[in-house]
């Protein structure tokens, strides 16, 4: 098999320094505003980002756990299988968020509606589109029993 390997575009700058409290999604009300920096070498990527409301962000769990198969998530009290939550210690540790972008300022995006670890490693940044990203007929499976819960569930040790 193939190694694959990524280096960080650039570092996620967030008010949560401790990943217990954290919210766990960007829609949390516990979400906060922070400032993506992109390393130099990568800023003429930026060109036209600024007209997009919402940007995507990849980055890697570099806080995340021993890697596992099953966990019990957040808004949960039974185990599933990894690929049905969004835990962060899955085999590889890439997670994914939409922020909202306030505005770029040369290699500095400022964002809100971040959930994301002080000193995140930065992997890609996308332009959310609705008309690609956004499903009506999504299906949430056992979160539909705990989704309004997401608003408030915050991170504690479990992940660590």
């Amino acid at each position: 098999m193939e190694t694959i390997t990524y280096q960080p575009i650039g570092i996620i700058h967030s008010p949560f320094k401790d990943l217990a409290q954290m919210p766990i999604q960007p829609c949390s009300e516990a979400s906060a505003e922070g400032d993506v920096e992109v390393f130099p070498e990568y800023v003429v990527g930026l060109k036209d980002l600024s007209g997009f409301s919402h940007i995507i962000l990849l980055y890697h769990f570099h806080k995340a756990g021993e890697r596992r198969l099953t966990v019990v998530p957040f808004m949960d009290s039974e185990p599933h299988g990894i690929f049905a939550t969004r835990a962060p210690v899955r085999p590889n540790p890439i997670g994914l968020s939409v922020v909202r972008l306030i505005h770029v300022e040369a290699n500095i995006l400022h964002v809100s509606d971040l959930d994301i670890l002080d000193g995140t490693p930065l992997l890609d940044i996308k332009p959310y589109i609705p008309e690609f990203d956004y499903r009506q007929e999504a299906r949430l499976g056992w979160f539909e029993r705990n989704i309004v819960e997401a608003r408030r569930a915050k991170s504690d040790q479990r992940f660590c």
